[in-house]
């Protein structure tokens, strides 16, 4: 990755007038904002239909498109929609937070006047659609019998034949909720439209995509119900062990995540064909893939299944250079980060080097004034990533109010912070200072929001992925700023 720089923005944060950032206008103009601001990369959350929680790291699927990120203004563009109706649904009444419960009970409604409308028109090429991605069959299904079983996980559809896909259950279901399939087909058919049309202008505008690939499948999704035997499950495909951290310094239960873990050595038997079809698909939507949770590729903590906490687990060891040497070598037109953060062992110092991999360093993490930091950019090498803040942390402003009064007064000294320039742009001219190639910011350090703006607290299971940007925040005066300190520091 040559000098640059990008923001970190999910496509949920964008505004938009019916609840949800979207694929749409606001899309394209936020793109138009970066390339005015001199940046290199807009960084996603992942893009995946989001489960109970509404994290994008809990998806019904690795590789389908969240239709919530369908803009609907296109499809009244398209004739697919009524206007009136759009403005008519409840979507919500705080432009700065998403209210998921209201977007679930309107948006799906919207869509299936879209589908009645146009999958008829668009059959055909819909039908090239799922011809072209073999994953969609299976999640099309998935997500009709899971409507039908009232969205439980399929762990408890009352339908047994069909929770372990025994043939006759299988066409029994594609007969009877044939609508419903062909529905959920049609809307990553939308999707994918929408997305690549925006990807298209993103790239004419020389600027890159930066995705997440979380390191688990969620438990309910498609992936593991098609595929259960890439997946460490018992009778009756329930999991044996799931996923979590142990406890440290932050938590002293661990955490708990709960995915299932993979069978790598029934992976490893098939030449990790999983892996590669997974990436080929995040391949479709970004440019440049982070590896969530990268010291999970060579260890992991596995917890007994039905465990309330992850203090019991274990350590097992994970693939290492055997899956990672295979995916970077595999896709010469993608580029990677390794999430590299948390406790490291030597061993994952190790896999590191040996994937030559960027890993990550966040400017947050460096001033702890009780132990060295090898986040403090005058130790950075040149081969990595500065981030202020990712969207696991608080904002910086939220952070200088929250954190030890002499980690917020080394910051001070070591950055020569003051008020004239203001504390989140000092922390900005850190990270676009040092020699990292790759330095990315949350829009919301741009714009010096406090607590209100944070994404993500990691271990709490509400009040997540709802901030939101308002109309006008991505101003001009906004990006002339940014492009005056990005090229100041060499990442024109």
């Amino acid at each position: 990755m040559d000098r640059s720089s990008g923001i970190l923005l999910p496509i949920s944060a964008l505004p938009s007038p019916h609840g949800i950032g979207t694929l749409g206008r606001e899309a394209y103009a936020f793109a138009d904002f970066l390339h005015a601001a001199g940046q290199k990369y807009w960084q996603l959350l992942p893009l995946g239909p989001t489960s109970y929680g509404d994290s994008p790291y809990q998806s019904f699927s690795t590789f389908a498109g969240n239709p919530y990120f369908i803009d609907l203004d296109l499809l009244a563009e398209d004739g697919l929609l009524d206007p009136a109706g759009l403005d008519a649904a409840d979507w919500g009444t705080q432009p700065r937070y998403v209210d998921y419960g209201k977007i679930y009970d309107a948006r799906f409604t919207i869509l299936r006047k879209a589908f009645q409308k146009g999958y008829p028109r668009d059959r055909e090429a819909v039908d090239a659609f799922r011809r072209e991605n073999k994953w969609l069959e299976n999640y099309a299904l998935y997500m009709a019998v899971k409507q039908h079983f009232g969205m439980k996980s399929w762990l408890d559809w009352p339908d047994e034949d069909i929770r372990l896909r025994r043939p006759e259950a299988m066409e029994k279901y594609r007969t009877e909720l044939a609508a419903d399939v062909d529905f959920y087909a049609y809307l990553q058919y939308l999707f994918f439209q929408q997305w690549n049309a925006l990807r298209d202008y993103i790239h004419s505008l020389d600027i890159q995509i930066i995705g997440d690939m979380p390191i688990y499948v969620a438990m309910d999704s498609a992936d593991v119900w098609a595929e259960p035997e890439f997946f460490q499950l018992g009778e009756g495909n329930v999991p044996t062990e799931v996923s979590g951290v142990p406890p440290d310094y932050f938590s002293a239960d661990g955490q708990l995540w709960g995915n299932p873990l993979y069978d790598y050595d029934r992976m490893k038997q098939d030449g990790y064909g999983w892996w590669i079809r997974r990436v080929e698909g995040a391949g479709r939507l970004f440019d440049v893939i982070r590896i969530d949770h990268f010291r999970g590729m060579e260890s992991y903590w596995a917890v007994p299944y039905g465990e309330t906490t992850a203090k019991n687990g274990r350590w097992r060891k994970g693939p290492g250079m055997d899956l990672v040497g295979i995916l970077t070598s595999w896709f010469h037109d993608l580029q990677f980060i390794a999430e590299d953060l948390g406790f490291l062992t030597p061993a994952v110092h190790e896999l590191l080097e040996q994937s030559e991999l960027p890993g990550m360093k966040v400017l947050e993490f460096a001033f702890d004034t009780r132990e060295p930091s090898n986040y403090l950019p005058h130790t950075y090498t040149p081969h990595c990533v500065c981030y202020v803040g990712t969207h696991d942390n608080e904002t910086v402003m939220q952070w200088r109010e929250q954190a030890d009064r002499s980690s917020v007064t080394m910051a001070r000294k070591y950055l020569g912070l003051n008020e004239a320039e203001g504390f989140h742009w000092g922390m900005i001219r850190g990270g676009m200072s040092s020699v990292a190639d790759t330095f990315v910011v949350q829009m919301q350090d741009c714009l010096g929001l406090g607590a209100e703006g944070r994404m993500n607290t990691p271990g709490t299971p509400e009040g997540n992925w709802h901030w939101r940007l308002l109309p006008g925040e991505a101003s001009p005066a906004l990006a002339k700023k940014l492009y005056q300190y990005t090229r100041m520091y060499g990442r024109i």
